[in-house]
């Protein structure tokens, strides 16, 4: 867009949509920009079916990843960082008008400071209306269909899946080999902090695996992919849709 553009598209196109990732370790097949990668498609698409009322807004290519940072290439923000950086974007968005943003975060190290920035945006935007949203765990179904690993999650089925649907020239199928896959993988510790629920730990990504993958990426497919980004566009573009439909 030229600045005359994005002049009109306030009038028209309320709802700005901000793709957020990270550029971190994702094994030894998959590229540092993965989480960027599918954050930026998954805006499009939801944009591409809002029917000219979002546009999408500048990415956020760098996240909160100090979890990998013992892989070689990976780069990470502070969480006070990316909580400056979302606020800047917004106090500039909010400038020329717009009133609603969404961020879509393919990296789930980003959303507690996204959680953070939005009750902090409520004192200080009071008139600005803030969502964020993930990618992978709106598709639980299309996951679960995959039958993953015991231990899945960071570089592992469903994110290989989607890679393989939405930029597979991007992915080094013949290097794509398993991390943890069964909790016996894991350490004492490292099984503590894949538990879930809370009480919460983190623990560094090389401890959880040698290789920094949980699954077994092997096992993916893109038609895994699809039935996944598939689920999540349809979830983001129905809730956008009441989202703006209503008023206040």
């Amino acid at each position: 867009m030229t600045t005359l553009e994005a002049a009109a598209a306030v009038r028209v196109s309320p709802l700005v949509i901000i793709p957020a990732g990270a550029f971190e370790q994702h094994g030894p097949g998959m590229p540092l920009a993965t989480d960027t990668i599918r954050a930026e498609h998954v805006a499009d698409l939801v944009a591409s079916q809002l029917a000219g009322r979002a546009v999408v807004g500048p990415s956020l290519g760098i996240g909160v990843s100090p979890h990998h940072l013992n892989f070689a290439g990976t780069v990470s923000l502070s969480t006070g960082t990316l909580a400056a950086l979302v606020r800047d974007y917004v106090d500039s968005l909010h400038r020329h008008g717009w009133r609603d943003i969404l961020v879509i975060t393919g990296h789930g190290g980003n959303n507690a400071t996204l959680t953070t920035v939005a009750q902090d945006l409520l004192v200080t935007h009071p008139g600005l209306r803030f969502a964020w949203t993930p990618l992978t765990s709106l598709a639980p179904d299309a996951v679960a269909a995959m039958r993953p690993s015991e231990v899945h999650g960071h570089s592992g089925e469903a994110e290989t899946a989607q890679m393989l649907h939405l930029a597979p020239e991007l992915v080094h199928r013949e290097r794509l080999a398993p991390g943890s896959v069964t909790h016996d993988d894991l350490d004492p510790l490292s099984r503590l902090a894949r538990r879930g629920g809370h009480p919460a730990l983190t623990v560094p990504y090389d401890r959880l695996s040698a290789n920094g993958v949980l699954g077994d990426p092997r096992r993916a497919t893109p038609d895994d992919g699809l039935a996944i980004i598939d689920a999540a566009v349809h979830r983001i573009v129905t809730f956008a849709k009441e989202w703006l439909d209503t008023t206040g």
